[in-house]
C-alpha cells in the first residue's frame, strides 16, 4: 500500500504571509479557464470576446466562492457553522462544496447572460468545456491537502493508499474491521488501507469530462446540450466515485445509504438528462467558429 507523501498544506511562506496549496490549486483552475477561454475565442467556438470572458471570469470567480463555501456550511456542516459562525470566513482551512460552488456559478452566468444579451443557455454552452481541467486542480488541491480520503479498501489493491490525516478516523474503524489483512496494514502503518478517491475525482470529472466535453463541443450542438452534457456528466461520475469516497464523519450515509454527495449529485443528473434530450429539438444551433468567422467577414 502506498502512504500519502503528507505535503506541508503551505505552498509559499514569506514573513507572515502564507500561500496554501489549497488556494493555489483554485488559482490554476480560474487560469486555465482564462486560457482555454482565450484559445476557443481565437480558435474555435464562442459567443464571447476577450473582454467579455475576463468579465465573466470575474463575476465566475465571486459566484463560486461564494457558492462553493456557503454551500459547504448549509450542505454538509450547518450546526457546527451556526455555532462558530467567524468560522465561515477561513475559507483556507478547506470546506467547500461543488454543489453550492456550481448554484453559484448559475447565478453569476444568470448576471453576466443578462448584462450582455445573451441567454443563458448560450453562456453555460461556452463556458462548460472550460470547466472540468479547474475541477481537476481543486481535487489536485484536496490530495494535497490530505483531505476528502476515501473509503478503506484491501490493502492488496494497487490502488490503496494510507492517509496520514485520517489516523484518528483509522484508530477508531480499525477494532470493527473483519477484515484481518486491513488490521494487519493497520498494525504495520498505523493507517488504514483507503481508496486515494481525490485522483478518481480528478480523472473522472476533471481529465476526462474534459475530454467529452471538448470533443463534443467541436461540432454544432443545439443549444444548451453541452451544458446539459457537462451537468449530466458530472453528476454521474460523482454519483459513482462517492461509493469509493468517505463521508463526513458528522454526516455518514443518509436514507437509501447513499452519501450527502450522491443525494446532490441525484437532481443535477435528472435535470440535465431531460435538459439534454429536450435540446435535440432545439432549433438555435450553435456554430463553429469558422462559420462565425464567415458570417462577419
Amino acid at each position: 500500500m502506498f502512504i500519502h507523501p503528507n505535503f506541508n498544506p503551505v505552498a509559499i511562506s514569506i514573513g507572515p504571509l502564507s500561500i496554501h496549496w489549497y488556494a493555489l490549486s483554485y488559482i490554476v483552475g480560474f487560469i486555465l479557464f482564462s486560457i482555454l477561454g482565450r484559445y476557443r475565442i481565437k480558435k474555435f467556438l464562442s459567443i464571447l470576446n476577450k473582454e467579455q470572458l475576463d468579465d465573466l471570469l470575474t463575476i465566475g470567480i465571486l459566484g463560486i466562492i461564494l457558492g462553493g463555501r456557503l454551500g459547504y456550511v448549509f450542505f454538509y456542516n450547518a450546526p457546527y457553522f451556526m455555532a462558530h459562525p467567524i468560522d465561515i470566513f477561513k475559507v483556507w482551512q478547506g470546506g467547500m462544496s461543488f454543489h453550492g460552488g456550481f448554484i453559484g456559478s448559475l447565478v453569476a452566468i444568470m448576471i453576466f447572460a443578462r448584462k450582455h444579451k445573451f441567454t443563458f443557455a448560450q453562456v453555460a454552452d461556452n463556458v462548460a468545456p472550460l470547466i472540468p481541467l479547474g475541477l481537476a486542480s481543486g481535487r489536485m488541491g484536496n490530495f494535497i491537502n490530505g483531505e476528502l480520503w476515501g473509503r478503506i479498501t484491501s490493502p492488496d489493491a494497487f490502488w490503496a493508499m494510507g492517509f496520514p490525516q485520517a489516523q484518528v478516523a483509522d484508530k477508531q474503524a480499525a477494532p470493527l474491521l473483519s477484515d484481518l489483512d486491513a488490521q494487519q496494514a493497520f498494525l504495520q502503518y498505523g493507517m488504514l488501507p483507503r481508496h486515494p478517491s481525490q485522483l478518481y475525482e480528478l480523472l473522472l470529472e476533471g481529465i476526462i469530462l474534459f475530454i467529452i466535453l471538448w470533443v463534443f463541443s467541436k461540432k454544432s450542438r443545439p443549444t444548451g446540450q453541452v451544458a446539459a452534457l457537462f451537468i449530466l456528466g458530472y453528476g454521474v461520475f460523482r454519483f459513482l466515485i462517492e461509493f469509493t469516497r468517505q463521508p463526513d464523519s458528522h454526516l455518514g450515509l443518509l436514507s437509501l445509504n447513499m452519501s450527502m454527495g450522491q443525494w446532490l449529485s441525484l437532481p443535477m443528473i435528472i435535470i440535465a438528462l431531460i435538459w439534454f434530450i429536450k435540446a435535440r429539438n432545439n432549433d438555435h444551433l450553435s456554430q463553429p467558429f469558422n462559420q462565425i468567422k464567415e458570417n462577419k467577414a
